[in-house]
């Protein structure tokens, strides 16, 4: 089979055609929602078969590097304002920082450029393989020292949009080989009738997930308001405190009044069975403000009310004075009826590496890693994520940060009425990261069927459903101060992704397995001119 000839790719003009195409699939990405973008992926394609050299794997990788890297260095370059909050001592590493992270994340994407040109099939089936191969290493790079699946293909789509409702069926990882191989299907149009058939297939699927994610959402919306008994209220507190204003020891009275101020605010109606603090609410050891006697705690009871459980995220420490250990901790505090009890604890179980910890920390801090990054000791690993009971018949999923951003991490067990995400997202100021780590978070709520309760310390704290939507009224944005009082509604049956995992996604990359297979007098494929 012979395919079209290409115009003539200059070494540069391939180069530069590459970041394009992953620059505008970034741009499709929430916040910016430039849907059509996708068709950057048909464009990695077409680049991918144009190869025509001596060493075309190594064209391969260094095309897909390239695409991820202008697709990561959009996606992540909010990073840099974590390192502006001590800028006198750590800006000058916010641009090595962000070029380090879209390089090392585009790593992922060489190698799958690199794995389709070394499997592709003759015919439209090369689609199917290059989905598959983005797939593999879109789950590999959300595996790989922790992870980082930040900006999933499949999360393109807004949480809460019709397509978006297929996360409940194959999860985030399954909807990135569906979303890859249609929007790649383009790439083939001009080859012959297979070609337009296979971009008539997409069209149809893309409908297809529409007119499912249409059909689902009523049905949902049906289920929860035939049960309103069921839903915890809640109230979640935003104090908009900036992350640099923290380390002023002189404002650690105003921040406390701040967050107690909020929490103590009159009520509409009930008051609510929970309240949520964000991480990083108060920037000291959740054991040393919490001692029995101190202030602060006092302000926490008074502005409770008794049988109120609060949800404080922070940092806490065990183990001897001389070499505590440390966590990133959720805490659940019930009001009593003149103090507050600790009713349970949840460390935090998935670490940013070279955020909360170091990888290969002995080699890292021989080599200067360790004192150039200002990581101390770093926080030590909790437990699997697993539901925490806050009361009698109030049972929650909770994730700290960027937990929110795994699938499957926490499986929802029987009972569980909500995911809890506290997060400190006033490391990234008003920018994209905190918008896109909002939405990201949204498909942990389609995927499990499960209400969201999001905290955070200057926005977005948001009260969002079951299919990924913010509840009307429940949300604070960037830079705003106030609280969300609302219901955390329940749907009450399981998702078939909650129930089956990544089996759905491991079928789909068997799919491209058998694409790739080369069959005994099949057509072969001729290199394309270029």
């Amino acid at each position: 089979m012979t395919l079209p000839a290409l115009p003539k790719l200059t070494p540069w003009r391939a180069r530069g055609l590459a970041l394009l195409a992953g620059l505008a699939a970034a741009l499709a990405h929430p916040p910016f929602g430039i849907l059509p973008g996708l068709l950057g992926y048909a464009a990695l394609l077409w680049l991918l078969d144009a190869i025509d050299g001596p060493r075309p794997l190594r064209s391969a990788f260094f095309r897909g590097w390239l695409a991820g890297l202008a697709y990561f260095g959009l996606g992540t370059w909010w990073i840099a304002e974590a390192f502006m909050v001590d800028a006198a001592n750590q800006g000058w590493m916010a641009p090595f920082a962000v070029a380090a992270m879209a390089a090392g994340m585009a790593l992922f994407w060489g190698l799958a450029a690199m794995l389709y040109r070394l499997v592709r099939p003759p015919g439209v089936r090369r689609v199917l393989v290059f989905a598959g191969a983005y797939a593999a290493l879109e789950w590999t790079r959300g595996h790989v020292l922790t992870g980082f699946p930040w900006n999933l293909p499949g999360e393109t789509w807004k949480a809460g949009s019709p397509i978006s409702q297929f996360a409940a069926v194959v999860g985030a990882y399954g909807l990135t080989w569906i979303t890859l191989a249609i929007a790649a299907a383009p790439a083939v149009w001009r080859e012959d009738r297979r070609g337009r058939g296979m971009v008539a297939v997409a069209v149809v699927s893309l409908v297809s997930l529409y007119v499912h994610g249409c059909s689902a959402i009523p049905f949902y919306s049906a289920t929860r308001a035939s049960d309103p008994p069921r839903y915890p209220t809640v109230r979640i507190v935003q104090a908009d405190i900036p992350q640099e204003s923290k380390w002023d020891e002189k404002r650690f009275a105003q921040i406390v009044q701040a967050y107690v101020s909020l929490t103590a605010k009159p009520y509409a109606g009930k008051p609510a069975d929970l309240v949520v603090w964000p991480e990083g609410a108060l920037p000291l050891a959740i054991n040393d403000y919490m001692v029995p006697g101190s202030w602060v705690r006092q302000a926490i009871v008074d502005a409770l009310k008794p049988g109120q459980v609060m949800l404080l995220g922070g940092y806490r420490y065990e183990g001897p004075p001389d070499k505590p250990v440390y966590y990133n901790s959720l805490v659940a505090l019930r009001r009593t009826a003149s103090d507050v009890e600790v009713v349970g604890i949840y460390d935090k179980h998935r670490l940013v590496p070279f955020g909360e910890y170091l990888p290969a920390d002995a080699l890292m801090t021989k080599l200067g890693v360790k004192s150039m990054a200002h990581l101390g000791e770093g926080f030590a690993t909790g437990p699997a994520p697993r539901p925490l009971r806050i009361a009698p018949n109030l049972l929650v999923q909770p994730l700290i940060c960027y937990e929110s951003l795994f699938p499957r991490l926490a499986e929802p067990a029987p009972g569980v009425r909500a995911i809890v995400n506290v997060s400190n997202d006033a490391w990234f100021g008003v920018t994209s990261g905190p918008l896109q780590h909002l939405n990201l978070a949204s498909y942990r709520a389609i995927e499990t069927g499960l209400p969201l309760i999001r905290a955070t310390p200057t926005g977005v704290s948001a009260l969002i459903d079951a299919q990924g939507r913010i509840l009307p009224g429940a949300r604070l944005d960037l830079g705003e101060s106030g609280v969300i009082d609302g219901n955390a509604p329940y749907v009450g049956s399981p998702t078939l992704f909650s129930r089956l995992g990544h089996w759905p996604f491991g079928v789909l990359l068997l799919v491209s397995f058998a694409a790739a297979i080369r069959f005994p007098g099949g057509r072969r494929l001729e290199k394309v001119p270029n």
